[in-house]
């Protein structure tokens, strides 16, 4: 979940958690886009000097919010190169998770800008994916993420290679599940133009059968989107065999029944 201090969401931390209650949930996490080395990397995250803040946002939350398990953590852009970086916004707080994702596919062009659409059209689709998929499974290398988010987000706009994925969501959940690393049902895709799940039921099905373990999430940007479509996320997690969730605490993962 976000906040506006990413400049493309709306709501406080404490308006997400009313809306929480409101909707039944017992526990939530904020995982805001964290901040890059570069402050004009791109315009959809919180500058470096503003993360003391989101942590206070969050604090806040939790303080007014007694009833509800508030996680803290980020959102954090995995990009070759970075890792340092990482770690050291992995030292400045307590954090409980940190979701790796992965946006960029070069230096310049984030796979879901809608202001870079024209991208596609001077790539191959199935060339796109592979580099997107290849960052993903150097992420999950990494150790450095409790969760990787919305493993197939190049399909937001509706791109999908004719081509054969499955070796590249193998070489991914091989490393997802040497590296301890959840994966989550992200329900924002079903608000998308790809109008699916983060990820595919193909994907959920070869993780279920390598035992990556899941966490469900509503990449939620406005407080009424707090749970949006969890029963769907619940019933698709079911049906490929999954019975347990994460949630994590001070990095440590534990599991629940659902």
């Amino acid at each position: 979940m976000h906040t506006p201090l990413c400049r493309h969401a709306s709501g406080e931390p404490v308006d997400y958690a009313r809306r929480a209650l409101e909707v039944g949930l017992t526990e939530i996490g904020f995982s805001d886009h964290s901040p890059m080395a570069r402050d004009n990397f791109d315009d959809w995250r919180m500058r470096n000097d503003q993360l003391d803040e989101y942590v206070e946002k969050v604090c806040k939350a939790q303080r007014e919010f007694p009833q509800l398990t508030i996680r803290l953590a980020l959102e954090v852009d995995y990009l070759p190169g970075h890792e340092d970086w990482i770690r050291d916004l992995a030292a400045r707080h307590p954090w409980d998770y940190f979701i790796g994702s992965v946006h960029y596919v070069s230096d310049d062009w984030a796979v879901d800008s809608p202001y870079k659409l024209s991208e596609w059209k001077r790539r191959d689709t199935f060339e796109v994916w592979s580099v997107y998929f290849d960052r993903l499974t150097m992420a999950a290398e990494t150790g450095l993420f409790e969760i990787i988010g919305h493993a197939d987000l190049p399909k937001k706009f509706g791109h999908r290679p004719t081509r054969d994925c499955s070796p590249l969501y193998e070489k991914f959940l091989t490393a997802a599940k040497q590296h301890n690393c959840a994966i989550e049902l992200n329900t924002a895709g079903l608000r998308k133009d790809c109008r699916e799940i983060y990820p595919s039921r193909e994907i959920l099905q070869l993780a279920f059968a390598k035992g990556v373990p899941i966490t469900f999430a509503s990449d939620a940007h406005a407080p009424e989107e707090v749970g949006m479509n969890f029963a769907e996320a619940i019933q698709l997690a079911r049906e490929v065999g999954y019975t347990e969730c994460c949630r994590f605490d001070q990095r440590r993962r534990n599991t629940a029944k659902f």
